[in-house]
């Protein structure tokens, strides 16, 4: 019935794209009269709307002339005019939801229809890339069709300063990855003035927001990535021997000890494991008392799995590779290098002590979000890709996000074959080398996709040996990406890439013209020649006719044949790498080659397939070739991909625990920065302290005998800095617990009014906003650190026949209100406590040695980026100290003891060593 309807009355994106046909009309309707404005009245055009949106005017009712007016600057700046199927994707990305456009469809010019109508109020536009290079690019490249309308464009790289940033942030549209913008957020949220904030900080304050995303390849940011969040960490103490100690016992375990479960990438200890492992830990000392799994001995054991773990999950060129002694960990989705990212909890330093590279330290939370509540931010977010409709009901169910299948500007002609099976890789591999000899012979383009380095090289060895000229595009290659895909569709070329997600170059047949004179300009300049405009336009005429006379001879030799060595987890990625074939209706050709032992059959399929092949007699070297195959394979895909979603909806539901505490803090935060006086919010905590510790140590409705007099002294004086007789108030006749409080409050006002006094008030008030900031930092970090905890070991709850996210949720509300109540406590007693001196004030010291991390969704690797972090704030035993110095005018410095002041003899060390202050700095030998 359902089929029947759709034919009758079309499917519900049928109906959408028939509506949409009809602004695309009315957009060329308008074209005539765009093209006669001069280069000023077009940009003109820009104020004009502006204008009419003060005037009441709505974004939609300006988007007809918009659009018109973006085609034509496109047309003027960059020769290229949007077709009508880009028009529709503009107009989806403008109703807040995903384009799905197959690759070669012009996806980075849609975004300009969009991003250009949406930055007419002034809010800032966000284009959301997966890498610095897309960013980079498609920044100076759509920058000139903005430029051309009037409007400024942005791009958030790697590595840039804060005041270049917030530059950046401030421009009509700013390009950037999904990794910065969620780091910048985190970032600013460890600031302590808003000024210092970069992404709202060039910004007015009523257009401060996160008004408008929109976020290419939004498959691979929003699901891909999306299973594991953005954290900001520090450093914490350096344990690199222990690493290495541990490391060397790996290798004197039997199989036997260990299972691997490749499914979910984990390995555990069998019962015989634990009692080999104790015994060996015993024999080597490290296990000097107790039985393994003892309260004391959880640090050994956390470094036990992970060590483990490294050895036993984690393969070299495959997760990652080794380059300057150091372990680059390897996109899962694209192949690429990440360089400064890191496995959390220990495992990325155990893996170095398996190379046997220099280990670094450790890292701790300070600051995260996932990107499901990073992107909620937005008041309005859309998205595009090639592949969406796989996971639409993931795309509406967590981001409220729709999916539109736009149409093709040209029908696809390329040929998708049904995939081979073969019982070994050694079968399949013969069959693919086979395959490309017999396409390389009459001259085909040929694309290679695998799914690791080594696979890759693996299949590059096995053309060298038959004398196939060929490139390979992986992690190691990472520098000549651009070129080496721009010139796979030459005639004759064979390119091996793993994984193709995010490439963000086209395959053109023929090969590339743009790329092909940049490399000819750079040729002349190395023998020291500049070639003139002129020069480079003959030699753009001589290439465009080489270019032309290699396309027909790929189009004749059947366009672009696209070979799968193995289908990947996510049918997504399978159907990004089939889609470089067949770009703007250019015939194509596309196949997988598939073998029983690779993982995903391997590990998802059903056990007994290889057995069944065996039964049905296949010789060596024969293939299934059947759909009810490829639907096996596919249904074995659908697996995993529900498997991951299960994973992100998982994670959510426990970060959405986590983001209303998150969002109350940070909104707090900044709340107390806009204000220029927090001098009622202090007087507000110094009451509620006393309060709580006059009633913690006299209970209501207790008589005077039970009274903790003297306890209650130790605690005015501990948070008050007073010397109150509160034993001798206790002692007068008839005396209740609501005067003894109201002499307390009387007491600590005057004394607080008396150092304010003494201080000024303008010095007084910029100390108070500083501390508290500090001081909701400092236990917001600790916060962080106790739900990490409560998180790793909630699901033991379950065994007790309790759901461990309803546990979460309440042990979380309960640590956030002793978040509350610490804050409160420890604020007023630093004030109470400090020792200032009227000097020049020291502006806040911003935050240092923080790494942002990102753990990858398949390997659980992280994210950070040790270059250009900004510092950590200073640590709860430096806070006194560091406002007491502030106030003198000495900065608090790490490497200057004497701007320290007093500090507490269990904190942590100022100079970042990672030990307590007592056993480092504040040691009798360092004295």
């Amino acid at each position: 019935m359902l089929s029947i309807a759709r034919k009758l009355f079309g499917s519900s994106n049928d109906r959408a794209i028939k509506q949409m046909a009809k602004d695309v009309q009315k957009i060329n309707a308008l074209e005539p009269e765009f093209e006669a404005l001069s280069d000023e009245q077009l940009k003109a055009k820009t104020g004009e709307f502006r204008e009419r949106l003060g005037t009441g005017e709505k974004l939609d009712d300006l988007l007809h002339e918009a659009f018109a007016a973006v085609r034509e600057a496109a047309k003027r700046s960059l020769g290229q005019r949007h077709y009508d199927v880009q028009l529709m994707g503009g107009m989806v990305l403008h109703q807040g939801d995903i384009a799905e456009m197959k690759t070669g469809e012009g996806k980075t010019l849609v975004s300009t229809l969009a991003a250009y109508l949406n930055a007419l109020p002034g809010k800032g536009v966000h284009v959301v890339t997966v890498n610095d290079y897309l960013a980079r690019r498609d920044s100076e490249w759509m920058g000139r069709v903005f430029a051309k309308l009037g409007m400024t464009t942005g791009v958030i790289l790697n590595g840039m300063m804060d005041e270049e940033r917030r530059r950046n942030y401030a421009c009509d549209i700013t390009y950037g990855t999904n990794n910065e913008l969620g780091f910048d957020y985190l970032r600013d949220n460890m600031k302590y003035a808003l000024k210092d904030m970069v992404q709202f900080g060039g910004r007015e304050a009523d257009k401060a927001t996160h008004a408008y995303a929109i976020v290419d390849e939004v498959d691979s940011i929003l699901i891909d990535e999306a299973r594991t969040p953005l954290i900001i960490s520090g450093r914490t103490e350096d344990r690199t021997e222990f690493y290495k100690t541990i490391d060397a016992l790996i290798p004197l375990l039997d199989e036997e000890d260990y299972t691997v479960d490749e499914k979910s990438r984990s390995v555990s200890f069998t019962e015989e494991g634990n009692e080999h492992v104790e015994e060996i830990l015993r024999e080597k000392g490290l296990l000097e008392s107790g039985e393994l799994y003892d309260v004391e001995n959880v640090a050994t054991v956390h470094h036990l799995n992970q060590a483990l773990k490294a050895h036993t999950i984690f393969k070299k060129d495959k997760d990652y590779i080794l380059r300057e002694d150091k372990v680059i960990l390897i996109d899962e989705f694209t192949g690429r290098m990440m360089p400064g990212r890191r496995l959390s909890d220990g495992l990325h330093q155990a893996i170095e002590a398996k190379e046997g590279v220099d280990i670094q330290p450790e890292n701790q939370t300070l600051a995260s979000i996932t990107f499901q509540n990073y992107f909620r931010l937005y008041d309005k977010l859309a998205g595009m890709t090639g592949t969406a409709a796989t996971e639409a009901g993931e795309f509406d169910s967590i981001y409220g996000l729709g999916v539109v299948e736009i149409p093709t500007n040209k029908p696809i002609a390329r040929l998708d074959e049904e995939d081979e099976l073969y019982r070994t890789a050694k079968e399949k591999y013969d069959a693919i080398i086979a395959s490309i000899e017999e396409a390389n012979a009459k001259g085909q383009p040929i694309l290679v996709g695998t799914v690791s380095i080594e696979k890759s090289e693996t299949l590059s060895d096995l053309l060298k040996k038959r004398k196939i000229k060929h490139q390979v595009l992986n992690a190691r290659y990472h520098e000549q990406e651009a070129s080496i895909i721009a010139q796979a569709g030459v005639p004759g070329a064979v390119t091996i890439a793993t994984n193709m997600a995010g490439r963000g170059t086209d395959i053109q047949l023929g090969g590339n013209v743009d790329y092909r004179i940049a490399d000819w300009v750079e040729q002349q300049k190395q023998k020291g020649k500049e070639p003139t405009e002129d020069e480079i336009k003959a030699e753009r005429e001589k290439i465009a006719a080489d270019v032309a006379e290699k396309k027909k001879q790929a189009l004749e030799a059947g366009g672009l044949y696209v070979i799968g060595t193995e289908r990947h987890e996510s049918r997504r990625i399978d159907n990004q790498l089939r889609g470089r074939s067949g770009r703007q209706g250019d015939p194509g050709r596309s196949k997988f080659f598939i073998s029983v032992e690779d993982d995903l059959l391997r590990i998802f399929a059903p056990e007994r397939l290889d057995a069944i092949m065996r039964t049905m007699g296949m010789k060596e070297g024969e293939a299934i070739q059947h759909p009810w195959m490829s639907k096996a394979v596919e249904t074995s895909q659908k697996k995993v991909e529900a498997r991951n979603f299960d994973i992100r909806k998982n994670i959510l539901k426990y970060d959405d625990v986590m983001n209303d505490q998150r969002k109350a803090i940070f909104e707090q935060r900044i709340e107390f920065m806009t204000s220029q006086n927090v001098t009622d919010v202090i007087k507000d905590m110094r009451e509620q302290v006393a309060e709580d510790i006059v009633r913690r140590h006299i209970p209501p409705k207790a008589y005077p005998d039970q009274w903790d007099s003297e306890g209650l002294a130790e605690d005015v004086k501990k948070y008050f800095a007073l010397d109150l007789p509160i034993v001798d108030w206790a002692g007068e006749e008839g005396i209740a617990d609501e005067e003894i409080l109201e002499r307390l409050n009387k007491a600590q006002s005057e004394s607080y009014a008396e150092k304010a006094a003494n201080t000024g008030p303008e010095l007084m008030r910029r100390i108070e906003k500083q501390i508290l900031l500090q001081t909701i930092d400092l236990h917001w970090r600790e916060h962080l650190q106790q739900l990490d905890a409560l998180r790793s070991v909630i699901g033991l709850r379950g065994y007790a026949q309790r759901d461990p996210l309803n546990e979460f949720k309440t042990e979380a509300f309960s640590l956030f209100e002793h978040l509350l109540d610490e804050l409160r406590f420890e604020t007023t007693r630093i004030l109470s406590n400090i020792r200032i001196e009227p000097a020049g004030m020291a502006p806040p010291r911003p935050p240092q040695d923080i790494t942002p991390v990102h753990r990858d969704p398949q390997t659980g690797r992280n994210e950070m980026r040790p270059e250009g972090a900004p510092p950590t704030p200073p640590t709860q035993g430096v806070l006194a100290g560091a406002a007491r110095s502030a106030a003198a005018g000495d900065a608090f410095d790490a490497d200057r003891p004497e701007t320290w002041g007093k500090i507490a003899r269990n904190a942590p060390c100022p100079c970042g060593s990672g030990k307590k202050f007592k056993h480092c700095h504040g040691s009798v030998s360092a004295v």
